[in-house]
């Protein structure tokens, strides 16, 4: 690297943090989205799964297309895809328009966090790259913590199509930095990572890993249950709770901070503990936080802060949990780790996914369904970590 190392690792995280910051910056403009182009909810919600399904399915393509072809030119090509389908977003005369639009920025949006994940595993070993993954964590979650802030100003002011207006402003501007600092990290360039055969292999290769497998359903169940809770945010803090769309920016925000406050103790720590420990205390406090999200609703309680309060533990539960188990899936694959990480990338946005769209379609009366949606998810991830990983991910350490 020709550039300072802080350098590097803010470039890095802003493109990792281009996914989270595509879906938070606009939250609080979804009730004027469907109010603007004559949806309801679940109309509105579906521009998340859309964005969701195409984020998942361009990291299966992505991924091996780097394993070919370097990082760099990758990135690059992605990135101004997507400064293309931002302004589409902005310019969207119709719901379906939109919706569209927003599909092809994930595509494109996904090459940030994949192959960002990937230039980490390429330049570090397993443990550093825990680290790493876990300061960066803690650094792109400013991005949902700022970006329903601003992005609720934004629309309070000037309209939801300002949201999109700022991330083609946004990305424009990444890929000037990304073509100046950015040099090749993929080292071991696969001739065959393209070809069907062989994909097919990577992957089938990746998921008769037994603790390959485990982790992947712990991150996917994991980021499931966060994104039920990005999913329905809008519409219960707003419709339900009477908030302003700065109101549930900063709600929002305040349980952001507990996925900061993980992340920062995984990166403090993963040295001391190890990837595999701190996966686990993760995984434990997501279960037991899952139980708490769901004892208010039995007594009858109906109060923002029955959610936030739990939720804020949720939150810190994955931000223990999500990079300790991408390093430990990464940890043995440097051969294919653009592939490893489509893989994991895709199983998680496509869970996030389904949980989004079913969070969608209830969440219009009540903000029950999302409690659910989370807390399964928490206990799902929990089963998967007790049959797949617990006693193997020390292996990794």
């Amino acid at each position: 690297m020709n550039h300072p190392a802080a350098a590097f690792a803010i470039l890095i995280t802003s493109l990792v943090a281009i996914g989270p910051l595509s879906t938070d910056f606009y939250l609080p403009a979804l009730p004027s989205i469907a109010a603007a182009l004559g949806t309801d909810s679940a109309g509105a919600q579906l521009t998340l799964s859309a964005y969701l399904i195409g984020f998942g399915f361009g990291q299966l393509v992505l991924g091996p297309v780097s394993d070919r072809y370097g990082r760099r030119p990758v990135l690059l090509v992605s990135m101004l895809v997507y400064v293309g389908a931002s302004a589409a977003c902005m310019l969207a005369p119709s719901i379906g328009g939109l919706v569209g639009a927003r599909f092809v920025q994930a595509l494109a949006a996904c090459a940030g966090p994949v192959l960002g994940r990937a230039i980490v595993r390429d330049l570090y070993g397993p443990q550093e790259a825990a680290r790493m993954l876990s300061y960066m964590s803690a650094a792109m979650a400013l991005a949902p913590l700022l970006a329903p802030l601003f992005g609720g100003w934004l629309t309070v002011a000037f309209g939801w199509r300002s949201t999109f207006a700022f991330l083609t402003a946004f990305s424009a501007i990444q890929v000037i930095f990304v073509w100046r600092m950015l040099t090749e990290t993929n080292r071991h360039l696969d001739p065959l990572a393209l070809q069907p055969r062989n994909i097919i292999a990577n992957y089938r290769a990746l998921l008769a890993d037994r603790l390959y497998r485990g982790v992947v359903m712990v991150n996917g169940f994991g980021y499931a249950g966060l994104f039920a809770f990005i999913s329905g945010a809008a519409f219960v803090f707003i419709d339900h709770y009477g908030f302003s769309p700065q109101g549930m920016g900063l709600a929002f925000g305040c349980n952001v901070t507990g996925f900061m406050l993980g992340t920062v103790l995984s990166g403090r720590y993963s040295r001391r503990l190890g990837p595999g420990r701190l996966l686990r205390h993760g995984v434990l406090l997501g279960a037991v936080s899952g139980v708490a999200l769901m004892l208010p609703p039995l007594f009858g309680i109906d109060h923002p802060l029955a959610l936030m309060v739990p939720m804020w533990f949720i939150t810190c539960s994955t931000g223990l949990s999500l990079p300790n188990a991408t390093a430990i899936a990464l940890s043995a694959y440097p051969h294919m780790a653009g592939a490893a990480a489509s893989l994991m990338g895709f199983l998680q946005m496509g869970l996030g996914a389904v949980l989004g769209v079913a969070v969608g379609h209830g969440v219009g009366g009540s903000p029950l369904p999302m409690m659910i949606a989370v807390a399964g998810s928490m206990w799902a991830s929990a089963l998967a970590w007790r049959l797949w990983v617990r006693g193997r991910e020390m292996v990794t350490e």
